[in-house]
C-alpha cells in the first residue's frame, strides 16, 4: 500500500515532490523520485511484502520501464513462476508487474488479481501506461496542470498542489499514450445459478475462503476489523481458520452494540480481541483529520469513516494489514431500502450499480482511513470470483422470505461459523452500531441554523447539500481544500438512514 505521484511532459522534481509529501501517511516507510526530461514519477513506500528491497521507482533489467505502483497483487507468486526469461532482484509483486508488462503490454491487467493503481513509464519510446484495478479499490486522480502537463496522484490533496483540474481516474479503465482511457473490465452478468440452496452456499463458502486466505499472506501482521455484524463477523471467522493468533478490532461508544456484539464473535471464534471506546468529545477533536483525509462531505461516509478512524487508528498498533467486510452489503442486498425493490431484476440492476459506484462509497472511506494511520484495508467480499459468483445467485435468495430479511443467502453460510445472535442479527450501519451518528447529526444540527442551510443550500455550481449535516460538513471541507474542483464529481451513498434515500 503506497501513495503515488507524478506530472507527465516535465522533470521537476520539487512539484512532485510536494505532492508525495501531501500524502506521506500513505507510505512513511520509503519514499522515492524518478525524472527525466519528459516525466516525473514519486512514490511513498508503505512495506508490506520483502520488506528490505522492493524501493520505487523500480525498472527492469535493462532500465527501459519504470514503475510505481500502489496495491497488492494476489497471485503474484504464480506469475512470477511463469516469468521464467526475467531477472528478479526482489521478491515484490511490484516487479512481477514491470516484468508482465514486458510480455503482455496493457494486457497485463487481464492476468492480475488484486487491487491496484499503477504507472509504467517506456524511457525507449517516451510513452505511459496508466491502470486502476476493476472496482477502484485502490484510489487515483488526474489532471491537466496550467502548463499543460498530465499530473497524477492517489489523493486529491496531493494532485491540487500542481493543479484544480481533478479528475477521478475510472475504475477498470487503463490509459496509453497511443489510446488515451480505455475499459477493460465491467461487472458480468453471467446465467443465473438456480441450484438448490446447499449447492449455492458450498459455492460461496469455497470462493469466500480462498478470498481471505490469500489476503492473509504478508510479511508484517495481519488483523481484522470487528464491528459484530455479520459481514465482518464472517470475514473473522475464516480468517481465523487460517491464522492464529490473529487480531481482532472494535470501536464504538460506552454500551454500543458494535462493541457487545463483537465481543460475542471475538469469544467465538477465539481472535486477541482489542477495542476502543470513543466520547462526543473524541468525536469532535478528530472530526476534521476525518474530513481532510476522507475528502469528502458526505454524511453516511463521514459518519462512518468517523468509526473507521477511530479503529483504524487502534488497529495500527498492532497489524499493517486488516481485512475489512466491505462489500457485502452490495453484492448481497444488505441496505434495508433495497428491501423496496418489488421487481427482482431492477433490485439486481441495483446492486449492480452501487457496487460499480463503490470506489466512491465505501472503499473510499477505508482507504483514506486505513491510509491516515498506514495500514493496508483488504476487502475479501469483493475479490472478483466472489463477485462473479455473487451476481449469479437469483435476486430472490438475496431478499427473502415474507420479513424480507437481507443477506438472506450470506446468512445461510454464516450458520456454519457464527452464532444465530450474530447471523439472524437485524443489520445496522457502522454509524449507527457504533453509536457515533446520533451524535454526529446531534452536533450538526446546534452548528448550522435553519436559516443558514436555507441560504446555503444550493451551490454557485449547482449543486445540492440535502441536510444540515451536510452542510456542517462541507464547510469542513472547504477549510482544507478547493472544493469546487471535486464536489460534482464527490461520492454519496443512496441513502443515509432506512428512510432517506439520496437517489
Amino acid at each position: 500500500m503506497c501513495g503515488l505521484a507524478g506530472i507527465i511532459g516535465t522533470g521537476d522534481k520539487s512539484k512532485v515532490q510536494r505532492m508525495l509529501d501531501k500524502i506521506r501517511h500513505r507510505g512513511p516507510d520509503e519514499s522515492g523520485i524518478f525524472a527525466d526530461e519528459n516525466i516525473t514519477l514519486g512514490h511513498n513506500r508503505l512495506t508490506i511484502i520483502d520488506l528490505y528491497h522492493g524501493r520505487q521507482p523500480i525498472k527492469n533489467e535493462d532500465g527501459r520501464y519504470w514503475l510505481i505502483y500502489n496495491g497488492e497483487i494476489y497471485n503474484y507468486q504464480l506469475l512470477r513462476k511463469e516469468l521464467k526469461n526475467h531477472i528478479f532482484s526482489t521478491d515484490t509483486d511490484s516487479e512481477v508487474i514491470i516484468h508482465l508488462y514486458e510480455e503482455l503490454g496493457k494486457n497485463c491487467v487481464n492476468y492480475i488479481d488484486g487491487m491496484f493503481a499503477l504507472v509504467i513509464y517506456d524511457s525507449k519510446k517516451k510513452s505511459i501506461f496508466i491502470a486502476r484495478d476493476p472496482l477502484g479499490i485502490k484510489p487515483l486522480y488526474y489532471g491537466k496542470t496550467k502548463e499543460g502537463y498530465f499530473a497524477f496522484a492517489s489523493e486529491i490533496k496531493a494532485l491540487q498542489e500542481v493543479t484544480d483540474d481533478i479528475n477521478e481516474f475510472p475504475n477498470g479503465y487503463i490509459y496509453t499514450t497511443e489510446n488515451g482511457f480505455e475499459r477493460y473490465y465491467s461487472i458480468p452478468q453471467d446465467p443465473m445459478h438456480f441450484a438448490d440452496v446447499d449447492n449455492i452456499i458450498n459455492g460461496l463458502r469455497l470462493r469466500l475462503e480462498d478470498s481471505v486466505r490469500k489476503r492473509l499472506i504478508a510479511d508484517v501482521p495481519v488483523g481484522v476489523f470487528l464491528s459484530g455484524g455479520l459481514d465482518s463477523s464472517l470475514i473473522a471467522a475464516i480468517a481465523a481458520k487460517y491464522k492464529n493468533p490473529l487480531h481482532s478490532f472494535a470501536v464504538g461508544v460506552e454500551g454500543s452494540n458494535d462493541l457487545k456484539n463483537a465481543r460475542v464473535v471475538a469469544d467465538y471464534v477465539g481472535t486477541i480481541h482489542h477495542e476502543f471506546i470513543y466520547t462526543e468529545e473524541d468525536i469532535k477533536k478528530v472530526l476534521p483529520k476525518v474530513i481532510y483525509h476522507l475528502e469528502s462531505c458526505d454524511p453516511a461516509l463521514v459518519r462512518s469513516a468517523v468509526a473507521t478512524y477511530f479503529v483504524s487508528k487502534l488497529a495500527s498498533n498492532y497489524v499493517k494489514v486488516i481485512l475489512s467486510g466491505e462489500g457485502a452489503d452490495e453484492l448481497f442486498s444488505g441496505y434495508h431500502y433495497l428491501k423496496n425493490y418489488t421487481n427482482p431484476w431492477k433490485l439486481q440492476s441495483e446492486l449492480k450499480y452501487i457496487t460499480r459506484n463503490l470506489h466512491n462509497t465505501n472503499l473510499q472511506r477505508v482507504d483514506r482511513m486505513t491510509m491516515a494511520h498506514s495500514i493496508e484495508g483488504r476487502v475479501p467480499f469483493l475479490d472478483l470470483e466472489v463477485l462473479r459468483y455473487a451476481f449469479k445467485i437469483i435476486p430472490s435468495f438475496k431478499i427473502n422470505g415474507r420479513e424480507k430479511t437481507e443477506k438472506w443467502i450470506l446468512r445461510k453460510l454464516a450458520e456454519n461459523y457464527l452464532p444465530e445472535s450474530i447471523v439472524w442479527r437485524r443489520k445496522e450501519k457502522f454509524a449507527i452500531g457504533t453509536g457515533t451518528s446520533e451524535i454526529l447529526n446531534k452536533i450538526a444540527e446546534s452548528e448550522i441554523s435553519d436559516a443558514e442551510y436555507i441560504k446555503n443550500r444550493f451551490l454557485p455550481n449547482g449543486f445540492e447539500i440535502k441536510s444540515k449535516e451536510e452542510l456542517y460538513y462541507f464547510k469542513i471541507l472547504k477549510r482544507f481544500f478547493n472544493v469546487d474542483s471535486f464536489i460534482k464529481d464527490m461520492g454519496r451513498s443512496r441513502s443515509l438512514n432506512d428512510n432517506q434515500i439520496y437517489a
